[in-house]
């Protein structure tokens, strides 16, 4: 059997807070330009393009940009541009398009779309020469470096700071970016092994998280799938009491993302509820009677996503080996997906 410690998946995830910092500090300047064009003619809509572990950081600057601005935040169906053909009617708007390579045709087509009908497209690209980037009116290259994981990790990671980032130049906030790098540094030395150790044997279980937690939520359930040949669901915490809740029992663990925010009070009632169905239920971020606890950094509601994620991303690669898998070669996946 590998060693988690010897996977990319692993060794990559480990590189997310130097990746933050190079990105934080390289794009600085590009950020406040834009920052201080979205305050000179805020749009009146923004709208997301992205696919797979992009689309859950896509959930992420939704809440983020909704709570922070009260801007609207939509999530393009690339489909429609690029499969039925239709043009989209924008107004004045942004286009966020997030992705790890820039090159899906289904993704440029919806940006070739938007920027038709008047948005403005500001890409956040790990590959900043790509087709998505050569598109952009404001290329924020991640600076992640090489992934060869086919599960992304610190690229994800990278695009959420990249969204608080942007949020922060947006209403000029104070924010935690000049201490996200250590505070990512902290999460990764976390001890979640609880978690690897309990879903060891496990066929299936919920991934929840509301708001600014949800992104982190689909992101963990998606690896959980992709390197552990788990059944993950993602829902969020608003959702699971309207018919999936039936399944949690002694059998059906439940992992929960908790941010301390107007979201904490209703997700300590759900934990506590699924507990006393006898289900087995792991709170990363609070410790919650009858739960089990997985530590994360005191830090805002809005880091505190990125540094469970960091977390997760240990004990994943861990449980994935301990399951049998190597979680730099999932079955029948590649690292570029290239969608119409």
């Amino acid at each position: 059997m590998i060693a988690a410690e010897s996977t990319r998946m692993y060794a990559e995830a480990a590189e997310a807070p130097a990746a933050v910092e190079r990105m934080l500090a390289a794009n600085a300047d590009r950020v406040a330009g834009l920052g201080a064009a979205l305050r000179e003619a805020p749009p009146e809509l923004v709208l997301t393009c992205a696919r797979g572990s992009s689309d859950h950081a896509a959930t992420f600057a939704k809440y983020l940009i909704e709570t922070r601005t009260g801007t609207p935040v939509a999530s393009a169906a690339p489909s429609t541009a690029s499969v039925y053909g239709i043009e989209p009617k924008l107004g004045r708007a942004l286009c966020l398009a997030i992705s790890q390579s820039g090159a899906s045709p289904d993704l440029l087509a919806t940006v070739d779309a938007a920027a038709r009908a008047g948005a403005s497209v500001a890409a956040l690209v790990n590959v900043a020469d790509s087709p998505l980037g050569q598109r952009a009116d404001w290329l924020l290259p991640l600076h992640a470096g090489p992934e060869r994981s086919v599960a992304a990790t610190k690229s994800f990671i990278a695009s959420l700071a990249g969204v608080l980032q942007i949020v922060s130049a947006w209403v000029k906030g104070p924010g935690e970016l000049d201490r996200l790098p250590a505070l990512l540094a902290q999460s990764w030395d976390c001890d979640w092994s609880p978690l690897a150790e309990e879903l060891r044997g496990v066929r299936g279980l919920y991934v929840l998280g509301r708001g600014l937690g949800l992104g982190a939520a689909q992101e963990a359930a998606l690896k959980l799938k992709e390197t552990c040949g788990l059944h993950a669901e993602a829902f969020s915490a608003a959702e699971v009491r309207h018919g999936p809740m039936a399944l949690v029992g002694p059998d059906f663990p439940l992992l929960v993302f908790r941010q301390p925010d107007e979201t904490a009070e209703g997700i300590d009632a759900l934990a506590r509820d699924a507990a006393a169905q006898g289900a087995p239920v792991f709170v990363a971020g609070a410790n919650v009677p009858g739960n089990i606890p997985l530590p994360t950094p005191q830090a805002g509601a809005a880091v505190t996503p990125l540094l469970q994620i960091q977390s997760f991303y240990r004990a994943a690669a861990q449980l994935s080996v301990a399951r049998g898998f190597d979680p730099d070669r999932p079955p029948h996946l590649s690292k570029v997906t290239e969608t119409v």
